[in-house]
């Protein structure tokens, strides 16, 4: 395991932007030690959002997932700290949010409707592959 300073990127969802959950969101990231070096608010297209979860596309929720994230406006941000990919995993908790820890964003927060677990209030990237893709295509000039 290695201390080096990585960035990942961080989505906060329709669901936590509906619900005002961005201020905890980012409040939990910096008060981890994190520094945010990137945010804006985006209405994403199913364009972005398929090069997004390109790996999903073939998957049967994959539909379901892309309405889910253009109901609303998404906050994507891009953080910056040591071993931030694993942290900010850590701090979001379990994708399914029945079965995240308390303590955790997605336990706290994350309601599950019964379905496909989307409404988690969070993405963060899974590894540091994953975060530069996806930080150049939420964060591209």
């Amino acid at each position: 395991m290695t201390n080096a300073v990585e960035a990942t990127l961080v989505l906060v969802k329709p669901d936590g932007v509906r619900r005002n959950l961005t201020g905890e969101v980012l409040a939990r990231i910096e008060r981890k030690g994190y520094t945010v070096t990137g945010l804006k608010m985006v209405n994403a297209d199913r364009a972005l959002l398929e090069k997004h979860y390109e790996e999903h596309i073939e998957k049967p929720f994959f539909g379901a997932l892309c309405d889910f994230m253009e109901s609303g406006p998404i906050v994507a941000v891009r953080v910056e700290g040591n071993r931030v990919v694993e942290g900010f995993r850590s701090l979001a908790g379990e994708t399914n949010p029945t079965a995240a820890r308390p303590g955790t964003i997605r336990g706290d927060f994350g309601r599950d409707w019964g379905t496909v677990a989307i409404e988690n209030i969070v993405h963060g990237s899974d590894s540091s592959l994953s975060a530069e893709r996806e930080l150049g295509i939420w964060f591209a000039e």
